[in-house]
């Protein structure tokens, strides 16, 4: 297993845990390095860099920015950026703000299939008001027994062509790296598996991604098989990218791996954290494959 894990969530955005708790979660398996990467959000970088200080964890500075490309919601990942950027905060601020009126279109149409008071349920999961997700919805659902368990709220309600989705415009891709970048960081193209494109409007998008300076790609996820890691490993040479893994992590038992539980990146990726932490630092269980 890597020791490394650059996605992960609190409840800062739509995951249940405080920052603290996920670091510590994260360091108790093992985790040598981490990032915090909440939705549209960098408040919870503080808390958790504190927490990885005390526990003696390597810690960068982590986000995930909702992109809008085509009819494709993308999720951009940055890493290793200041995080008192004025333009990256700024960037932030803006996506986040269409995410209330987002939700309050959400609930109305649950309201057109008889499912009522979802916006004031989900608001009970969500812990920062400005990050208002899918997933507190999905919560919500689960819990008055609308459906079994998140992943069956998604697929009935909550994705395009379903009850519960609207669109909504989010940040421009190249909006988003040139947020990432210019506060210094490495823009990383969050767990590609899970977008539902062809090859060939995939390689469409990693051509653009690469050309407009997007650096990595997470080849191991949370939502990755086996399958899907040695394909965007192969991808991730063929492109020239650095390769990440993340777990992507939320809450227990809503995902596929606990923080800091990542299998290793296929032969011959190039980690993308080698920038933060060196080989040499690093111990011997970390190499890639």
């Amino acid at each position: 297993m890597t020791p490394v894990d650059l996605h992960c969530h609190s409840n800062h955005s739509d995951g249940l845990l405080p920052a603290r708790e996920v670091v510590r979660k994260a360091f108790d398996r093992g985790c040598q390095l981490f990032a915090l990467t909440d939705h549209d959000e960098t408040r919870g970088l503080a808390e958790a860099e504190d927490e990885a200080q005390q526990l003696g964890m390597k810690f960068i500075n982590g986000v995930e920015i909702s992109v809008s490309w085509g009819k494709h919601i993308l999720h951009i990942v940055g890493l290793g950026f200041d995080r008192n950027n004025e333009a990256l905060l700024a960037g932030l601020a803006s996506v986040r703000s269409g995410r209330g009126e987002r939700a309050e279109r959400m609930a109305a149409e649950l309201d057109k299939v008889g499912i009522y008071g979802t916006l004031e349920g989900a608001r009970q999961y969500a812990d920062n008001p400005e990050i208002l997700s899918r997933a507190h919805f999905a919560r919500h659902l689960v819990k008055t027994g609308v459906c079994k368990d998140m992943g069956t709220v998604f697929k009935r309600y909550l994705v395009r062509g379903k009850p519960g989705f609207v669109e909504h415009e989010w940040a421009r891709l190249h909006e988003a790296i040139e947020w990432i970048t210019g506060a210094g960081g490495v823009a990383v193209l969050a767990h590609p598996a899970r977008y539902e494109m062809g090859n060939e409007t995939l390689r469409v998008l990693l051509t653009e991604y690469k050309r407009l300076g997007g650096e990595a790609i997470e080849v191991v996820s949370g939502c990755h098989g086996i399958p899907d890691a040695a394909r965007f490993g192969r991808l991730a040479q063929e492109f020239g990218f650095l390769a990440s893994c993340g777990t992507d992590y939320h809450a227990t038992g809503e995902g596929a791996r606990e923080p800091g539980l990542n299998p290793d990146l296929p032969m011959d990726c190039m980690p993308v954290w080698h920038r933060w932490l060196p080989p040499e630092t690093m111990s011997s269980s970390i190499s890639a494959g």
